[in-house]
């Protein structure tokens, strides 16, 4: 039988968590296709690779306790993406039906329900429930209802010495999107209707605070008269002064709602996958600009890779720190003749194209 088992392999710990600096967007293009987007931001690397898992794979819940197991299914849908820690566990990725899903930090106000002998049988760890849901999925509806049959709870995971404290984002190839948050409030789905996430505070509280940038615009601001003397802006982009340029979670929110609503259309999804990637290009985080100092050193937050995905064709798109060149897996073509789960190196070795023969060429 398939087992899809998520085995603790990385022996390194940390005492404080490491900060994290998602971003996360949705593009649509003019024929109605949905492309979410993210980059994903950590304080180490996380030894991501690209995991593909057939329907019909057993998973066990629970599986970062090895004293217990929780939920246990098998996976109506065939789904992959990008793992974590060097487990078979998929934080974002895309499955058969062009169901979307991507796991953002929530530090700070993600809470989780206690472990119970009475709830064990239907726990999923806040680390595995983009496995439930791309197991078991193919629309944002299906998850709504789902989600109410599971009990979501916060296993220890040595590599953060901590539960994975996530909120999540979930997009279908219908174009419906929404952002699912447990806190000390309980489960909250929110629709997702600017597009967007990022980390804490709430979807709900983002929202609200966007609204103090409402005027900023992609057109430069006109020459006014001041007592017959006429004054023009100095320079190009004078729409956008007053846009936050910090990389705290507010203020990527509100970039990537004035990017994401200032973008030019796209024609289709290839375009709109095209502008994602540049979209995203403006959240990337180079190492050394955001730095946590612990007892244990400081540790880096930068973009460890970046990920989009055509919910049509079921194409998911990724670069990584090391590897900028976009690379491309077809979900459908890849689960086919998947017996058993499998996994691929996302990242690769940094190389340049060197043109310098074509100037000697007649």
């Amino acid at each position: 039988m398939k087992k899809f088992l998520l085995p603790l392999c990385i022996g390194m710990a940390f005492s404080a968590l490491p900060a994290s600096a998602c971003t996360g967007i949705v593009l649509k293009s003019d024929d109605g296709i949905a492309i979410p987007g993210r980059t994903m931001e950590f304080g180490f690397d996380i030894q991501s690779n690209i995991a593909m898992v057939p329907a019909g794979t057993e998973i066990k819940s629970l599986s970062s306790d090895e004293q217990k197991t929780g939920l246990v299914y098998k996976a109506k849908y065939g789904f992959g993406g990008a793992n974590a820690l060097d487990k078979n566990i998929v934080v974002d990725g895309m499955n058969e039906k062009g169901l979307y899903f991507g796991a953002f930090y929530f530090a700070g106000e993600a809470q989780f329900e206690e472990l119970t002998k009475e709830n064990q049988s239907q726990a999923v760890s806040s680390e595995e429930l983009g496995n439930y849901i791309l197991a078991n999925f193919k629309n944002v509806a299906e998850v709504k209802e789902g989600l109410k049959k599971i009990t979501v709870v916060g296993t220890f995971i040595k590599e953060i010495n901590s539960f994975a404290p996530f909120h999540y984002a979930v997009t279908d190839a219908n174009g419906q999107s929404v952002v699912i948050e447990y806190s000390k409030s309980g489960l909250k789905i929110f629709d997702n209707k600017l597009s967007v996430v990022t980390n804490t505070p709430a979807y709900d509280w983002h929202e609200t605070h966007v609204r103090n940038f409402i005027g900023l615009s992609p057109e430069n601001t006109k020459p006014i008269d001041i007592n017959g003397e006429q004054l023009s802006a100095i320079s190009q982009g004078t729409g956008m002064v007053g846009l936050p340029g910090d990389y705290t979670s507010p203020s990527r929110f509100v970039r990537a709602v004035t990017f994401v609503n200032s973008s030019i259309p796209s024609k289709n999804a290839d375009e709109a996958v095209f502008r994602a990637f540049h979209l995203l290009n403006a959240f990337d985080i180079p190492k050394g600009l955001i730095v946590d100092t612990t007892d244990n050193g400081n540790f880096y937050d930068y973009t460890v890779w970046t990920s989009v995905a055509d919910t049509k064709n079921k194409d998911y798109y990724f670069k990584t720190y090391l590897t900028p060149e976009h690379m491309k897996v077809n979900i459908v073509d890849a689960l086919k003749g998947l017996k058993a789960p499998k996994v691929i190196d996302m990242e690769l070795t940094h190389t340049y194209k060197d043109l310098t023969g074509k100037f000697s060429l007649n």
